[in-house]
């Protein structure tokens, strides 16, 4: 009998300084045989802060990527499943937009950044559109490095002005990041908003998942240091650690 995919999460969300929080992030950890089939999966969505109804883009993407996903064919890769899936929660915000008193004002529309992971084998998979970010943590005795995965889907125009360049909901068509990342047991990767990393250094998460118990009070920690360092914005952090790997399989053939 092959040894599992067996692995950790830990999560938080906090609105922060801000009214109301915009953020939405899930994770989804299924039993056998599902979990060797499609794997485990995270996401994360944040909404954009000029628009009234950008939570509802982020909870809608997250929601709908967590529960299709799963739906797809087996025979379909963990590529196209994700892809596909993608495409129907971004046609479906960019015509809620088109529908809406909004529809000639993007900025006020049904738009969200979206990033997930997809841990399936002994291959973790990046999915990505905005400026949330995905980072392999190196910890080390003295601290910890953050390897980015993801490259910022943003435009400055000036040191103090930004804008995003690609999201969810924005057009009727999407372009989203793919790559795939081979995993070690041990591996420890962060889905974090940029209410998060803006805020937080290497020693801060190597503090944070030193001290905490268990991966849940890390990501608390880890948001409430960002907000004690100034951010302004909401909060999302989702932590990730693969503590076994699914054992390959050898093949068997005929000669």
């Amino acid at each position: 009998m092959s040894q599992p995919l067996t692995l950790s999460v830990g999560q938080h969300t906090d609105r922060g300084r801000k009214p109301a929080n915009q953020d939405c992030h899930g994770a989804v950890v299924p039993r056998a045989p599902l979990r060797a089939t499609k794997g485990a999966a995270l996401a994360l969505a944040d909404g954009i802060g000029s628009s009234a109804v950008s939570h509802v883009a982020s909870a809608t993407a997250v929601a709908s990527f967590l529960d299709d996903y799963y739906a797809t064919p087996d025979a379909w890769s963990v590529r196209t499943s994700a892809e596909r899936v993608l495409a129907a929660a971004n046609a479906w915000l960019y015509a809620q937009t088109r529908q809406s008193q909004e529809r000639y004002d993007q900025d006020r529309g049904y738009v969200c950044t979206f990033s997930a992971l997809v841990i399936k084998s002994n291959t973790a998979h990046v999915f990505h559109v905005g400026d949330a970010r995905i980072y392999r943590i190196h910890a080390g005795e003295r601290g910890a490095s953050l390897e980015q995965l993801t490259t910022d889907h943003r435009v400055w125009v000036s040191p103090e002005r930004s804008y995003l360049s690609r999201a969810l909901g924005v057009q009727d068509r999407i372009d989203i990041d793919y790559r795939a990342v081979a995993l070690e047991a041990g591996d420890l990767f962060m889905l974090a908003t940029d209410g998060v990393y803006e805020h937080l250094t290497g020693a801060d998460v190597h503090a944070a998942l030193h001290a905490a118990p268990d991966l849940d009070e890390a990501a608390r920690r880890l948001v409430a240091r960002a907000l004690a360092n100034g951010s302004a914005d909401n909060l999302t952090v989702q932590l990730v650690r693969i503590e076994s790997l699914q054992a390959r399989e050898a093949s068997v053939g005929i000669a």
